[in-house]
């Protein structure tokens, strides 16, 4: 990555992986503040497509013209899709002899990101770790990009002040390693709530249950409220993220078995309808509409 970047005299460009529904708004928000964003739509779903239009993110053809005019890769993929990516881009770089700096910002454990920066490297791909906590970011103030690496500071600088970078230490992982334990109580609080609630129903107990939460618990209660009815169509971004958590757990010491029984649960709600929905379609519904629905098992084409 030059100075100057690869774009033009002065601009920087950044190469987008992918405009889905984290990385579209991403690109928005790069865009309104004058940073040149693209991205390639090769394989991509119509959605995804729609969406990178939607943001007025410019699409190339090939990852070789990706890594050809983009200063800095910014990966933001469902966790299963890291790896495989991080590959693809290096043997890009391979053969072009781009010049990038890669940011990794996808929920995978500090192992996996650590195995990447060393793939990368040998390509001479310098590599930043990175970690989003909050949701895409529609307005200032709710979503930060948590950095680690020794080229942390690079991005951070280079994406002010479009984005919140947050460097936290000089090492690939310890962004992951936040990004992991945050999630695992956010998350894994959300999921948790669904298979008790669903626990509660099965048993004939939701109501008091519910009403109990109310009186001793009405801040997690709420906070059940706010988090379940949109699971839906996380689900199956979520059920990767969970593994991930695990390894990252089982890494440290720590039993992973929660996490693991976590993913299981996101596994079960995107195989009904409610998992099938996209964010843009799904309607409101409350909490208790929510676990009917999961506990009827409307599962699709059943």
């Amino acid at each position: 990555m030059t100075e100057q970047g690869q774009g033009g005299e002065g601009e920087l460009t950044i190469g987008l992986l992918s405009p889905g529904d984290m990385g579209h708004t991403v690109g928005r928000v790069l865009l309104e503040a004058g940073i040149a964003t693209i991205t390639c739509l090769a394989g991509r779903s119509e959605r995804t497509v729609a969406l990178a239009r939607s943001a007025g993110i410019e699409a190339v053809d090939d990852e070789d013209e990706l890594v050809r005019r983009a200063d800095l890769i910014l990966s933001i993929l469902v966790p299963d899709q890291a790896a495989a990516t991080a590959s693809r881009i290096r043997e890009a770089v391979v053969r072009t002899g781009a010049d990038v700096l890669y940011v990794d910002a996808n929920a995978i454990s500090p192992a996996t990101t650590r195995a990447m920066a060393e793939e990368l490297s040998t390509a001479g791909i310098d590599y930043v770790d990175a970690g989003i906590v909050g949701p895409p970011p529609t307005r200032p103030g709710v979503t930060r990009f948590y950095a680690s690496g020794p080229a942390a500071a690079r991005f951070a600088q280079a994406v002010s002040p479009a984005l919140d970078v947050r460097v936290i230490g000089a090492e690939a992982g310890q962004a992951s390693a936040l990004k992991m334990t945050y999630a695992a109580m956010t998350k894994g609080f959300a999921l948790l709530g669904i298979g008790a609630l669903l626990t509660a129903r099965e048993m004939d107990v939701l109501e008091p249950l519910t009403e109990e939460l109310a009186l001793s618990q009405s801040a997690r209660l709420a906070m059940l409220e706010n988090w379940i009815p949109s699971v839906g169509p996380k689900a199956h971004r979520w059920e990767g993220e969970m593994r991930e958590i695990a390894d990252t757990f089982e890494q440290a010491g720590q039993s992973g078995l929660f996490h693991r029984g976590a993913a299981e649960i996101c596994a079960q709600v995107a195989a009904t309808t409610l998992g099938q929905e996209s964010p843009e379609d799904r309607p409101d519904r409350d909490l208790a509409t929510t676990i009917e629905m999961l506990g009827e098992g409307r599962v699709v084409n059943g």
